[in-house]
């Protein structure tokens, strides 16, 4: 049954799952590419499964997906950034590791993006967020879809006898091989979706509200207040609560070493449920700070309130050396 759906579809079946794959549907592209790749080794003759049409259909499947986020990014710019971190499945802070990593080496990482999980569905739209050139972004993404498609299929050739095993196999359970990949699939996304969940749940202890932390700035008891937004973040947003200083949960170690444990400290970020503001306070509640508080809602809920805002360029006139302690509340 499998041979006939891929006799009568061919390359088509290919597009439309890549093509879900790159708009960021759970809906994994690699397995397919994979076993169409073995189907034209065993299959040479057949017009459905040959590897051109294949592989030319899926590289324009990947670039049509990824324009779309590349668009979104430029409309929408950090909003965009934002809205995949609130539906991404994973931590918070895996978002920020693939923003800094866009940060460090540019729009290049589209070239291998596809191959590092995580990474291309946050690099592409911030390449259109980042203001990077269509004709550009285009440049690099086409060589990406074009390694990750022909790898796929390279290695469906290679395989092929081992694959026509298994989906022999496959082929004598019938419609139980597709229940059992839905199933799988399934408690996949529930299992990290309820990890995301504790996770959240977990963190979700003390916070402080943006009206409190304003309170206690206009009575000039201003605490330490971390900005640990990524880099690439900030240029997308260059504004901060007055006052903040910005700091790199990457360089804890350093923080918790220069600064008074008995600091009132305030943490922010930009992320959705304050994910990554929060484990930084729960590490230096750990180490001994005795008041230590994400913000709640981050710096977003500090603007939705209406609450003062510095520009970028003022924050970094001030001396954010953490080594450089201010003095305690």
């Amino acid at each position: 049954m499998l041979h006939d759906l891929v006799e009568q579809y061919g390359p088509w079946l290919v597009f439309a799952n890549v093509l879900a794959s790159s708009v960021g549907l759970p809906v994994p592209a690699m397995p397919t590419l994979v076993l169409f790749g073995a189907m034209a080794a065993l299959h040479p003759g057949s017009i459905g499964v040959q590897l051109l049409p294949v592989l030319v259909l899926s590289i324009f499947a990947v670039l049509i997906g990824d324009s779309l986020w590349y668009l979104a990014g430029r409309i929408y710019g950090g909003d965009t950034l934002k809205t995949i971190c609130k539906l991404s499945l994973s931590r918070d802070t895996c978002v920020k590791k693939t923003e800094r990593f866009f940060g460090r080496w540019g729009v290049r990482v589209l070239a291998v993006a596809k191959f590092v999980p995580g990474l291309s569905i946050v690099s592409v739209p911030m390449a259109g967020a980042m203001g990077v050139s269509y004709r550009t972004f285009l440049s690099y993404d086409s060589i990406g879809a074009a390694l990750w498609s022909g790898l796929g299929l390279i290695l469906g050739a290679l395989f092929a006898s081992q694959i026509d095993m298994l989906l022999a196999g496959a082929g004598r359970l019938g419609r139980m091989t597709a229940v059992v990949v839905g199933v799988l699939l399934l408690l996949y996304c529930s299992y990290r979706w309820f990890r995301r969940r504790q996770l959240i749940k977990k963190l979700a202890t003390a916070r402080i509200d943006v009206d409190e932390l304003d309170h206690l700035i206009a009575k000039n008891e201003t605490p330490v207040v971390f900005d640990i937004r990524s880099d690439e973040k900030r240029k997308l947003d260059p504004f901060v609560i007055p006052g903040s200083v910005a700091a790199d949960e990457r360089q804890l170690d350093q923080i918790i070493a220069k600064y008074p444990h008995d600091q009132k400290v305030v943490i922010y970020c930009s992320c959705p449920n304050e994910i990554s503001a929060a484990w930084m306070a729960k590490q230096m509640s750990e180490a001994g700070f005795s008041d230590v508080v994400p913000l709640r809602g981050g710096l977003d809920a500090w603007r939705d309130a209406g609450h003062q805002l510095e520009p970028l360029e003022v924050e970094a006139a001030r001396d954010v050396d953490v080594g450089v302690a201010p003095k305690a509340v």
